[in-house]
């Protein structure tokens, strides 16, 4: 995609099968301004990757012209920015609960009108006094009559949702699902009428009727869409929760006063006041106050995380303990939150690799069934047994029901949503269905250190003192020495001070050596802080403490040393610390089969020690990004599917470069806007959670296509009647609205297990 294109996500109606699917696309791709079209059945979307010249109108004659439409509504939407994609969401949900609701209507509707059709039938059948009860009572024409006018009333009423759509589309010469269906049924019904309003124009014996079997194929079918509606609703709750996170006013400061305004009307740099246990509305910047904030919803964090002034915030999270004022930053189309949600939509619509093949064969598979099934009528009228003619109509029937490719087409997609709805419920966020497919395959996982394994910041990690000083009294002298120094070693001594609660006394004549250290007068002692090579300098004996320092060395931290009165106090370790969580991480990847690399520019030695201390398999170090490149490049010349994980600017070539480019949403927006996979928050263990996802999500989809493919290929040669000649079993008409009803039901139900997969860091995971 053209990144100065925009996507669009179109409701499109009246698609049913995997065959409508490459219509639609085809459709919609000829439209000027359309750079590319992708339908999701699941969703009933079609997402269009639009540039300008694009009309919305146009889309819409072009799907009324492939004999589709999308919702009038649609042609208000505008394409750009505000909160547009949030709207268009919410529409959309909306859409699905009503599709969902008038599918409930039909069904009932349906069923009320077949009970009576199916107990005159089978009741008959079954009981014989009743047989003759009806006979004596309605007479043969009055219970022929009684079950034409019952079953017309099914077929053209709740039913004529398959002669509305399946009709043209076979006029068109493009068949789909709805003709399947109202060829099968509309033929029995046919049959029927003729053979109870004009049996005298029929061969003698074959004035039969078949109106129970259409009545009851309409409602079982009607039932299958009722309950895949539902399932649809149930796929897409990812986004529905996300969206209901939003506030919809917030307190604001205006004109001195504090008033309630719409979110929608916030304007950028205006002052939001936030409650203790109300939903932060916007994103920004504390200005005032302290607080815990649950960011659950976009990290997968569930420990609330501490925000005073300066620190950002992100609208629809849940501020918990203090009162806060905050800065809006972000509004509409940028908020964090709609970022999330179309990068979630985005993903949801996507198509796999996999997927085109399913496309390809679904498409010519209808016209394929409808020859199928007029060459086994033929035959069974020139072949069959007697009654030939309706035994050859009710075969024929039978063979268009069992076909329909449903299960098809929403084998895959109908996983996508679910799998990548949970990966969202986690902090993880596919940017694309074809991300899920590649990261299952990824053989070697290449980590960024700094930032990405580590805190990317130096913390005071040891703290070793000689006799006659205790921790807190040296790094009370260290910290007040590096209070007026810029150095990151300062910031980081600083830190562990405040962290332990010790306020520094005030420093005086303090003098800073270039490259060597800081010295200056401290409770009138004269204080030196710097590396050895400064202690060397001012004549303070190292070598007691030799071995420490070349300890120190072997793990890459940095030592900084005090010295007081001329006479070495102590000795502090500095180090980028490795983040929590990245063990773990690392030996959850080994666990899922997979190498681990480190590619970094610090030293090798830094390098080495930190590879060491977390189990990875290869280290490649002092890295410039163009480098960094160069050793994915190579190890993709391996045959080896790569997954690069970073979270800096320099980073950004590397993910774009890998199979797949994992981002930690904590970086930088370069990093993720270059990324396939993001992140939300820092901790590593979600890499092999993502990992374990895509598997079980393409497992679930392979499961799902096996079912679909397995049950067509096998069925049709049964419906046709290959097993009659020997075993004298024939298929009914109903058995097979029935399977293939539910067969979509079934894959849809599969998809949604992946709702209970839990990402554990040590596992695989199971769907």
């Amino acid at each position: 995609m053209d990144r100065h294109d925009t996507t669009l996500q179109l409701p499109v109606e009246g698609m049913r099968c995997g065959s409508c699917v490459s219509r639609v696309e085809r459709a919609l791709a000829a439209v000027p301004g359309v750079s590319a079209a992708r339908v999701n059945l699941a969703t009933r979307e079609a997402s269009l990757d639009v540039a300008d010249g694009f009309r919305v109108d146009a889309a819409r004659r072009a799907l009324q012209a492939a004999g589709y439409d999308t919702p009038a509504a649609t042609l208000t939407d505008g394409l750009d920015g505000g909160d547009g994609d949030d709207r268009a969401s919410t529409d959309t949900h909306a859409h699905h609960d009503r599709e969902a609701d008038a599918a409930r209507d039909r069904f009932l509707f349906a069923l009320a009108l077949t009970l009576p059709v199916f107990v005159l039938e089978m009741g008959g059948h079954l009981l014989p006094a009743f047989h003759h009860w009806l006979h004596g009572t309605l007479g043969h024409f009055g219970l022929n009559l009684l079950q034409f006018l019952l079953a017309t009333a099914v077929l053209f009423g709740p039913g004529r949702v398959f002669f509305r759509h399946g009709v043209p589309a076979l006029l068109r010469g493009a068949p789909e699902m709805n003709a399947l269906v109202a060829l099968g049924t509309g033929a029995a019904w046919l049959y029927s009428t003729v053979a109870t309003f004009a049996p005298a124009a029929m061969p003698e014996g074959t004035a039969q009727v078949y109106f129970e079997p259409a009545a009851v194929i309409v409602t079982l079918i009607l039932l299958g869409r009722w309950l895949e509606a539902r399932a649809r609703g149930r796929t897409g709750a990812a986004i529905r929760r996300l969206l209901d996170l939003q506030a919809k006013t917030a307190r604001v400061q205006r004109d001195g006063a504090v008033v309630e305004v719409a979110v929608d009307a916030l304007r950028r740099g205006e002052r939001v006041r936030v409650r203790p246990g109300e939903t932060v509305p916007v994103d920004g910047v504390v200005r005032e106050g302290r607080s815990h904030v649950d960011e659950a919803m976009v990290t997968g964090e569930p420990v609330p995380v501490a925000r005073g002034p300066g620190d950002r915030v992100v609208g629809g999270t849940v501020n918990q303990t203090g009162a806060l004022v905050v800065e809006a930053t972000d509004l509409g189309a940028d908020a964090l939150l709609a970022r999330i949600v179309r990068m979630v939509q985005q993903a949801q619509g996507a198509k796999l690799p996999i997927q085109a093949l399913v496309d390809r064969v679904t498409a010519v598979f209808v016209p394929v069934v409808i020859g199928v099934a007029v060459v086994t009528a033929l035959l069974w009228w020139w072949l069959g047994p007697a009654p030939a003619l309706p035994m050859g109509l009710v075969v024929a029937v039978t063979v268009l029901i069992i076909a329909c490719p449903c299960a098809m087409g929403l084998a895959t997609p109908t996983s996508i949503m679910v799998g990548t709805g949970r990966a969202a419920d986690h902090g993880i966020l596919f940017r694309g269905g074809d991300a899920l497919q590649a990261l299952r395959g990824v053989a070697v996982v290449a980590l960024d250190k700094t930032g990405t394994l580590t805190e990317g910041r130096p913390a005071l990690v040891g703290l070793h003192t000689v006799a006659g000083f205790d921790d807190d009294q040296a790094l009370s002298l260290a910290a007040a020495v590096e209070a007026d120094s810029e150095h990151p070693l300062a910031r980081a001594v600083l830190a562990a001070a405040k962290q332990r609660g010790i306020q520094p006394p005030a420093a005086s004549d303090f003098d800073s050596v270039t490259g060597m250290g800081v010295r200056a007068r401290v409770q009138g002692r004269d204080v030196a802080v710097g590396a050895p090579r400064f202690m060397t300098a001012l004549g303070i004996d190292l070598q007691p403490q030799a071995g420490l320092l070349e300890t120190l060395s072997a793990k890459a931290h940095t030592p900084v040393l005090l010295a007081v009165d001329g006479r070495l106090a102590a000795v502090l370790a500095l180090a980028d610390p490795i983040k929590a969580g990245s063990r773990e991480a690392v030996a959850s990847l080994h666990a899922l089969g997979v190498e681990v690399a480190m590619l970094s520019g610090d030293t090798e030695a830094t390098a080495r020690a930190v590879a060491r201390e977390l189990g990875i398999d290869a280290v490649h170090a002092g890295l410039l990004p163009d480098a960094k490149v160069e050793v994915l490049r190579r190890l993709q010349a391996e045959g080896r599917a790569v997954a690069f994980v970073g979270d800096g600017i320099n980073d950004a070539p590397a993910l774009a470069t890998a199979e797949v480019g994992i981002a930690i949403g904590t970086g930088t927006d370069i990093a993720i806007e270059s990324a396939e996979v993001v992140l939300m928050a820092g901790d590593l263990r979600k890499v092999p959670a993502a990992l374990a996802l895509s598997r079980a999500t393409l497992r679930n989809i392979r499961q799902n296509l096996f079912w679909a493919f397995a049950y067509n290929t096998a069925l049709i040669p049964v419906a046709a009647g290959v097993l009659y000649p020997a075993f004298g079993i024939l298929l009914s008409p109903v058995l097979a609205a029935a399977a293939m009803a539910f067969s979509s039901v079934f894959v849809v139900g599969n998809a949604l297990r992946l709702r209970r997969f839990t990402p554990i860091a040590t596992s695989a995971g199971q769907a």
